[in-house]
């Protein structure tokens, strides 16, 4: 168990939305690893407030510089080629936070990190947003928003996807949604239900909780 003590305790409301919602979705006292953990405060809440057994990798430095200040065990690397080292089911939970779109092999990560974990936890921006598509349609440029903030050639984000896209990826999969939920422009968390166009057009991110399902071995 890491043993963090110089900060206290983050509150639930002391974190973003999403990051809110994944941490509900984990068990305590579990064992996590944190993939593209940025600066560490989902991984930071979940030690204190969950007692998880946390680990974390990051791809930039000052993003593990200032995990290792917080006293979280993360070490730098990249999700598109360093999973691989990682073993079988040596972690309850794999969580994979606003990072899906930005790996060059999506459908690989999704298979090592339920490979790796019992079940995945992933989120990611929903590109099929109604601000995203009234923006598209008005000015005829790659919108910019919040969650998607950078500029069409300076973006790391290099697969784009809806939510439509990533339920339809997982039924192709054989991977098992337990839960699903979106995250509104207003900050309200819902879940996705049997409504996949209502889903569609007000989530602004999803949050998914995995497990292998049909594609267990």
């Amino acid at each position: 168990m890491n043993d963090v003590r110089q900060e206290p305790g983050t509150r639930n409301d002391e974190i973003r939305v999403d990051l809110r919602v994944i941490a509900d979705m984990v068990d305590p006292n579990s064992r996590v690893l944190d993939v593209g953990c940025g600066d560490g405060a989902l991984l930071y809440h979940l030690v204190h407030n969950k007692q998880v057994d946390g680990r974390g990798i990051e791809i930039s430095r000052d993003g593990v510089n200032a995990c290792v200040s917080r006293g979280l065990s993360v070490i730098q690397g990249d999700a598109d080629t360093d999973l691989d080292d990682y073993p079988t089911d040596s972690f309850d939970y794999v969580i994979l936070s606003q990072t899906l779109q930005a790996t060059r092999e999506p459908r690989t990560v999704l298979e090592n990190l339920l490979r790796i974990g019992n079940r995945a936890i992933v989120s990611f921006p929903n590109f099929a947003h109604w601000r995203m598509r009234l923006s598209l349609l008005l000015h005829g440029r790659m919108p910019q928003t919040d969650v998607l903030p950078y500029e069409w050639y300076e973006t790391p984000n290099i697969h784009f996807c809806t939510i439509k896209d990533f339920i339809i990826l997982c039924d192709e999969m054989g991977i098992t949604i337990e839960r699903s939920i979106t995250v509104g422009y207003d900050g309200r968390a819902r879940g996705i239900g049997s409504s996949m166009f209502f889903a569609n057009l007000i989530g602004e991110q999803g949050v998914f909780l995995l497990n292998r399902g049909a594609a267990k071995r």
